[in-house]
């Protein structure tokens, strides 16, 4: 641990506000980010494991998988692999694809803070011997990748990096983004989910060990490889210490993303973000995600721990605020009906739950349903759940169920008189151009 504890007895990065990740509002170049941070460490790779999985980072693609475990994961299997074969690397994947159509944190990343993502990735490859990178920018803008491929071919021009990177541009679906589905299309298939085993960890891209991780975890990583696990856990809590990026949207005066430490009230996050006036409910960890009332939940810390507790999920880090002049049951509707358009097939609860569960929301929202329809659904989001290659019907389950606790007033006055005046109303949570016919 000698030359963590030396890393982090440097000085820290010149953040205004206690920012980490995005510290200037233009991209930052080669040369100004390695004036600030220097050169990324070079250390023993056990030594980085050991410093990350101590900082306590989670992943903060939606998962929030222990990063140190992912890393001693693909480490091993590597390992593993030399000692049999004499041979083949492992494969760093770092996932930017961001395919949440109310999160847009990675973009923003990449776009601002570029080298801080590349260098997590050299870091990464180091530690798990890792002799390809990749990293998958998805429906990104393509100015974006245009940028993230010249600053590659510019720290390729300093020798800065020993694994090469390749920016690849993936499809802009919605289950794109999950990590077998973009070592899928890596491996030359469709960009859809597997069943699993093989884990990535075991045998991912090119059938070699593979360490998928979100492009801001990697940024965290290139921090705490410089300025140590203690100083990474001197914002957040205990249990989900460090900061973490998060995407204000909906009926906030100043939407965008910001970096918060994680254990932050929510009501004190949407209140930078200038939610002033009173709102119905806030929508919380994306379309995978769940609904909290409002504002019985602005006390609840924003992380992972706390908001499971809560009964949501941060996910992604999406807080999507809904108005008191929208519909809650139209606005689920809506997201249902996009996540069935989204489905691989491959399963029945993708093939056949999905779309019933989105002609029933339909009815739920824009009709005027009966206990048969009401009960219905209630069944479906039970039957759909731990059952398909991927987490599309569970993410859609949980944000129906909390849909029809949260808005349970309206659900009464559906069954009662029919639709609402409110869900005529303009949408408030997006569905992306990409996903229309």
């Amino acid at each position: 641990m000698t030359a963590y504890r030396a890393a982090a007895g440097r000085a820290r990065p010149p953040a205004p506000g206690g920012l980490r990740l995005i510290v200037a509002d233009r991209p930052l170049p080669l040369a100004e980010h390695l004036d600030l941070y220097g050169r990324p460490p070079r250390s023993r790779a056990e030594d980085l494991v050991a410093e990350v999985t101590r900082a306590g980072l989670t992943g903060r693609g939606g998962g929030a998988f222990p990063t140190g475990r992912k890393l001693s994961a693909v480490a091993s299997a590597r390992s593993r692999l030399g000692s049999v074969r004499g041979g083949p690397g492992s494969v760093i994947v770092a996932n930017g694809s961001e395919s949440e159509p109310a999160s847009h944190k990675d973009s923003v990343l990449l776009g601002h803070a570029p080298h801080l993502v590349l260098d997590g990735i050299a870091l990464c490859a180091a530690a798990v011997g890792a002799d390809r990178a990749y990293l998958c920018v998805g429906h990104l803008a393509a100015g974006v990748a245009r940028s993230l491929r010249a600053a590659v071919a510019e720290r390729d021009r300093t020798g800065l990096d020993q694994v090469p990177v390749q920016v690849t541009d993936g499809s802009g679906g919605y289950l794109s983004g999950q990590e077998n589905a973009l070592i899928s299309a890596l491996n030359g298939g469709l960009p859809l989910p597997t069943f699993v085993p093989p884990r990535p960890a075991e045998k991912g891209a090119h059938r070699r060990p593979t360490l998928v991780l979100n492009v801001e975890t990697l940024a965290h990583v290139a921090l705490i490889a410089r300025y140590g696990a203690d100083w990474f856990r001197s914002v957040g809590t205990a249990a989900a210490p460090g900061s973490a990026l998060v995407t204000v949207t909906g009926s906030v005066d100043r939407p965008g993303v910001r970096e918060i430490p994680l254990g932050t009230p929510l009501g004190e996050v949407l209140a930078r973000s200038g939610c002033t006036a009173p709102a119905q409910a806030v929508l919380t960890g994306g379309y995978f995600g769940t609904w909290l009332p409002l504002p019985d939940a602005l006390p609840v810390p924003v992380s992972e721990p706390a908001m499971r507790a809560a009964g949501a999920a941060l996910g992604p880090g999406v807080l999507a605020v809904l108005p008191h002049s929208a519909c809650g049951l139209a606005e689920t509707a809506r997201v249902t009906g996009f996540l069935a358009a989204q489905i691989a097939g491959q399963c029945g609860p993708c093939a056949n739950g999905m779309p019933a569960l989105a002609d029933a929301m339909n009815q739920i929202a824009f009709g005027q349903p009966g206990d048969d329809i009401i009960g219905w659904v209630r069944q479906l989001t039970s039957l759909i759940v731990g059952r398909g290659a991927c987490h599309l019907p569970d993410g859609a389950a949980a944000l129906v169920r909390t849909a029809l606790t949260v808005f349970a007033p309206d659900l009464r006055a559906h069954a009662a008189a029919g639709p609402c005046l409110r869900t005529r109303q303009h949408a408030v949570l997006p569905i992306p151009a990409w996903s229309l016919p």
